[in-house]
């Protein structure tokens, strides 16, 4: 069942996935698992999802291969049952019940290959009162208490875009649980379902903060607390040119290099006093203020002081430090994150650039021996129209 490994490709190259196409933190989490080597097959819809961008810029879909398959064709479902066969994981997000309707859930998933993994993405899980309603990201953090915590307590909280919910609450448990249950197939032999819901890892993400709440060290209400923009020297101020710096100055030692390069050495007793919190927010404040951010950024480099401009999508890649490390690549005309975590046995790589709908029928076809798959849809590769998708 299991692909042969090829060297440079990751820790996970031989490992086979399926993903049933979708949108947000499904392919954002079938997308690692190929960065780390996995060879993922992306099963997409003859019409494609309209994600309002073009398919050749969706990094998620990066270092994969697609098929056309039409689940809701008499075929359909038996064409993904053969990949299935040959699969270590799949991967659906779908409204719970949904690909069970389509005959492609568990059940028979797990009748053709009894160790599959089987990785469920929802907002809401697979039960519970809300399991069947429509959400986004917004609304699952929203119930969650992360989102709550998050802004200036005279306004609304502000929208961290969909990274906290999709992709950190969401895309990246689900990786964690189907590597951990492909782990316990391969030792057992069984597979078994992983149900990510996007409320149940955000709600873990605050664990930290519970423990603190407990123990009434965090006050439940915002920018009340050290780590919520509450803590003058935990926090961002505007430069004079309208840009901004970020604080993390908490330990003594970083808290008074701080107040030394800006000029405030009045301040070094005011760290644990909270009387001269707001005293101390408005000198930050104005000292920020009397110089640009680049001005500033010369004047902490080098310095522990726990202090970075604040750089937009487009700087980031040049910085320096993310220079050195790589941390951006290029690939197919496109700057993108690259590849994480590192290994160094196993490194990885920006492989190949987003698979284009059904592009990979052949290749898939052969390499997984599923030559049904030709006979799902009319193969883009063969010259038919549908490869313009």
């Amino acid at each position: 069942m299991t692909a042969a490994t090829t060297p440079g490709h990751g820790p996970l190259s031989g490992v086979r996935v399926v993903e049933l196409a979708g949108i947000g933190p499904g392919p954002f989490a079938a997308m690692l698992l190929a960065d780390l080597g996995a060879d993922v097959v992306r099963v997409d819809r003859p019409g494609g999802i309209a994600l309002g961008i073009d398919p050749e810029c969706d990094i998620t879909n990066r270092n994969k291969r697609s098929v056309l398959v039409d689940l809701k064709a008499p075929d359909g479902p038996a064409r993904v049952l053969d990949l299935v066969g040959r699969a270590d994981i799949l991967i659906e997000g779908n409204r719970p019940g949904v690909t069970e309707r389509l005959g492609v859930g568990p059940e028979p998933c797990h009748a053709r290959n009894p160790r599959l993994v089987y990785g469920r993405m929802t907002g809401w899980g697979q039960d519970g009162p809300l399991a069947d309603r429509a959400g986004h990201d917004i609304a699952y953090i929203a119930l969650t208490g992360t989102l709550g915590m998050i802004g200036s307590p005279g306004e609304p909280p502000p929208a961290p875009a969909n990274l906290l919910g999709d992709y950190a609450g969401g895309a990246l448990y689900l990786v964690v649980g189907v590597l951990a249950a492909l782990h316990h197939a391969r030792v057992t032999g069984t597979g078994q379902v992983v149900d990510a819901a996007i409320v149940d890892g955000t709600a873990h993400l605050s664990a930290m903060i519970h423990g603190m709440l407990a123990a009434g060290g965090w006050q439940d209400r915002r920018a009340a607390n050290l780590l919520d923009g509450g803590c003058p020297y935990y926090g961002t101020y505007e430069t004079a040119d309208g840009k901004h710096m970020a604080v993390g100055a908490l330990e003594p030692r970083f808290y008074g290099e701080f107040v030394d390069l800006l000029g405030l050495a009045d301040f070094a007793d005011a760290r644990r006093d909270w009387t001269r919190w707001g005293e101390l927010r408005e000198a930050v404040a104005a000292r920020f203020r009397s110089r640009t951010r680049d001005e500033w950024t010369g004047v902490f480099a080098g310095t522990d002081a726990c202090v970075a401009p604040v750089l937009s999508l487009r700087e980031a890649p040049h910085h320096p430090h993310l220079a050195a490390r790589g941390t951006f690549t290029e690939h197919g005309g496109i700057t993108q994150p690259a590849p994480a975590p590192r290994f160094s046995a196993t490194p990885t790589s920006v492989r190949g650039g987003p698979a284009r709908p059904g592009a990979g029928t052949s290749e898939v076809a052969r390499d997984w021996d599923v030559p049904g798959l030709l006979d799902a849809v009319d193969d883009p590769q063969r010259g038919n129209p549908s490869a313009s998708l």
